[in-house]
């Protein structure tokens, strides 16, 4: 079998027919340095602290870029406060724990955490459950709770660990928000299942748009399904006091399962489930991750400062909404297109993978770090140039890179190309 490089994508290498793991990895490696041979590079190597400037060796060089390639959109993994609570715990605790939560991993400031992320969506600590990662708080906690007899159903653009998750049972998906043809999936499902668990995201990763989950909810309950949604992308930034998605319609009390990460808003690492007490406490002793991986070291005390912080300095969510709004205004008068976004996510749609490489690569050249997003992450005519702004971007860099585009347009003419 001959792979075409210059139409090929990462998804075409998973399964080759004939090529065992080893010349799989042989052609891959040979796809690898032609893409960058072509200046379409991932992976790039980062030498300072993440922010909205980042150093890195990109294209032969080494120096400061602009990036919008991190999704801490309020900055606080370098905010003083989360820093020196962090610092605090690892002087207190040390930079390990060396056992799992359930022989002898389970130390007071897990403990504290989970006081503090229930408390934050108005719940008790009997509702939380902390994970080592955004993504095992998906994948392991789905792997548990659904089974041969159940059924996930699943908006088509949910983050890949929802489909890790999924493995175990019976999956449905439907278009992306598309309450149609959700309708038409549970009521088919209705009575054929034990548990029917609708899986959607407050927002969604790729195109920054938001969820109608109060219709997605009030579907839901009417065939007797329950409803998780993964809000990653949303808490933090959505919501009349930063509780994301679910806050402003009122739902925060009444969806099923809240599934997030502590990698963007609170700026460190691991993920949490808000749920039932009961289903809490059987997620606890039953998911795999919670069981057989060890807990997260004692520099997660500086989340709690940073969920903290949502309240104590509002003035960060005020900044960023401010640069969203400048920064989107600015590429729509543009003329690009950014679709239906409405978060810190914004992408640029530009629809060929290869024009959207070199729209990325003159990016690096002027200084600008984004990502390119090529299929499997998105449909194959989908692709787009995706960026995450931060509270911590000023003024400058927003100008700057829209001057970049402006310029890659008059070469590219990418505008309205979508």
């Amino acid at each position: 079998m001959k792979i075409d490089f210059t139409t090929a994508t990462f998804k075409d290498f998973e399964n080759i027919q004939g090529y065992d793991m080893m010349q799989r990895a042989d052609i891959y490696y040979d796809f690898l340095d032609y893409m960058k041979s072509n200046g379409h590079n991932y992976r790039l190597r980062n030498n300072s602290a993440c922010g909205s400037v980042i150093n890195v060796s990109a294209e032969k060089a080494t120096k400061d870029y602009i990036s919008y390639v991190t999704s801490d959109y309020l900055g606080f993994t370098q905010h003083p406060k989360v820093k020196q609570a962090a610092i605090e715990g690892i002087e207190k605790y040390g930079t390990g724990t060396a056992a799992t939560p359930l022989i002898g991993g389970y130390y007071l400031f897990h403990n504290d955490l989970e006081k503090t992320i229930a408390s934050f969506f108005g719940r008790s600590q009997e509702e939380a459950v902390v994970f080592t990662t955004g993504y095992t708080a998906n994948s392991a906690t789905l792997q548990i709770l659904l089974q041969k007899e159940d059924i996930a159903i699943v908006d088509m653009a949910v983050h890949a660990s929802v489909y890790e998750g999924c493995i175990l049972t019976n999956r449905k998906t439907f278009p992306h928000n598309n309450l149609e043809a959700l309708e038409t999936i549970l009521k088919a499902s209705e009575h054929q299942y034990r548990t029917k668990l609708v899986i959607i995201d407050g927002v969604y990763s790729q195109d920054g748009d938001v969820a109608p989950v109060k219709e997605i909810h009030d579907l839901v309950r009417k065939y007797n399904a329950y409803l998780m949604v993964d809000d990653v992308h949303g808490v933090g930034i959505l919501g009349k006091t930063g509780r994301g998605t679910l806050e402003d319609p009122g739902l925060l009390d009444k969806v099923d399962i809240i599934t997030g990460t502590f990698s963007k808003t609170f700026g460190n690492l691991g993920g949490y489930v808000i749920t039932d007490k009961k289903l809490a406490t059987f997620i606890r002793f039953q998911s795999r991750q919670q069981i057989f991986s060890a807990t997260a070291p004692p520099s997660s005390t500086g989340i709690i400062k940073a969920i903290e912080l949502i309240d104590e300095e509002p003035q960060w969510r005020t900044k960023l909404w401010d640069n969203i709004n400048y920064f989107k205004k600015g590429l729509n008068d543009l003329g690009l297109e950014t679709g239906t976004s409405c978060s810190a996510v914004i992408p640029v749609k530009i629809g060929d993978p290869h024009v959207t490489g070199d729209v990325g690569k003159l990016l690096i050249e002027k200084g600008i770090y984004t990502n390119p997003i090529i299929y499997p992450a998105v449909a194959r005519k989908d692709a787009r140039i995706r960026m995450s702004i931060m509270a911590t971007h000023e003024k400058e860099h927003l100008d700057k890179t829209l001057n970049a585009f402006e310029d890659i347009n008059n070469k590219l003419h990418i505008a309205k190309k979508y």
